[in-house]
């Protein structure tokens, strides 16, 4: 008797062992992103490959979004594990901005990793004569759907500058392919786009018709200060685009939240560093992904599945 209750306390505690093994194999990762074509969403399909072949069980799932803003909120309601994210947009989340559309502080939100500066690309159409910052004035300008991260990126350059939104002839809060359309059809003058270098929507304008970028100066480069650094747009990045254009960059974060396991952030963080090769293959812009830049900036607490890596790494 005594050896049959040895067996059946045996199988127990291995079925009670199994249980979180179970549930792991049965991970689920919807991974938050962007319009289609922008680069969010590229890398958002290259990491779902990435941990759907390297996961054992791992289910992924893509969702095109509104980007940084929206993502974050999605986070916080646990509908979603992963997302990419604007570093000012994480920050005023952490913070509970009202204004920046995050009605109060997402306190669940966790740190992944920082990954690739978005850049922030003005774009007019040569035809519009459109040189400078100042010269938006009384113009038609696309500044990113309403309260996107782009949109934050967008307002803040404004007020740097000394501008506001009634400067503009009209303003619209549109994503970048239906911007980039508008411009085709002489209906939108420019467009401002916070995203990585090479980005589909301003590529596919630029063999569309002839463009003029415009330049953020560094004075106001000065005035916006952290999180944003100044950066350049280099010559020949666009075609027709034949010199380096200055302006502004700010990182973006890869951004989970406080339910996601242990185990899955940790797998989320080292695969991405172990399969960048391949992620730069979805989007060029994951080229500039670094080891050694992956907490600079951070404006969020760490996972704890991803402080584990960095420990492993010998970054902390």
């Amino acid at each position: 008797m005594l050896n049959l209750k040895s067996k059946i306390g045996a199988l127990i505690a291995a079925a009670t062992l199994a249980v979180p093994v179970a549930a792991q194999s049965e991970e689920f990762i919807n991974i938050l992103t962007g319009g289609t074509s922008g680069v969010y969403y590229p890398l958002g399909v290259g990491l779902s490959k990435i941990y759907a072949d390297n996961i054992d069980g791992a289910r992924t799932q893509v969702q095109s979004t509104k980007a940084s803003v929206e993502n974050l909120n999605l986070l916080q309601q646990g509908k979603g594990e992963l997302a990419l994210a604007l570093g000012d947009s994480v920050k005023l989340a952490w913070e509970g901005n009202a204004d920046a559309g995050f009605a109060e502080p997402l306190a669940k939100l966790r740190g992944i990793a920082a990954v690739y500066p978005n850049y922030i690309q003005i774009v007019a159409s040569k035809e519009s004569g459109i040189t400078s910052l100042d010269g938006l004035k009384g113009m038609s300008l696309s500044v990113g759907a309403a309260k996107s991260g782009t949109e934050l990126n967008a307002r803040a350059i404004f007020a740097a500058a000394g501008m506001t939104y009634d400067d503009l002839g009209k303003t619209e809060y549109l994503p970048f392919a239906e911007s980039v359309e508008l411009i085709k059809n002489r209906q939108l003058d420019a467009t401002l786009q916070s995203a990585g270098l090479g980005v589909a929507s301003i590529k596919d304008l630029s063999t569309s018709v002839d463009i003029q970028m415009v330049s953020v100066p560094e004075e106001v480069v000065t005035a916006l200060g952290a999180p944003y650094i100044a950066a350049t747009i280099p010559a020949g990045t666009y075609q027709g685009q034949d010199a380096d254009v200055p302006t502004v960059a700010v990182v973006n974060f890869l951004v989970t939240h406080e339910d996601v396991s242990e185990e899955t952030a940790y797998q989320m963080t080292k695969l991405l560093f172990e399969n960048l090769g391949e992620l730069e293959a979805a989007h060029k812009a994951a080229a500039q992904i670094k080891l050694e830049n992956a907490l600079n900036g951070m404006p969020i607490p760490l996972h704890p599945g991803a402080e584990r890596f960095y420990k492993e790494a010998g970054l902390m």
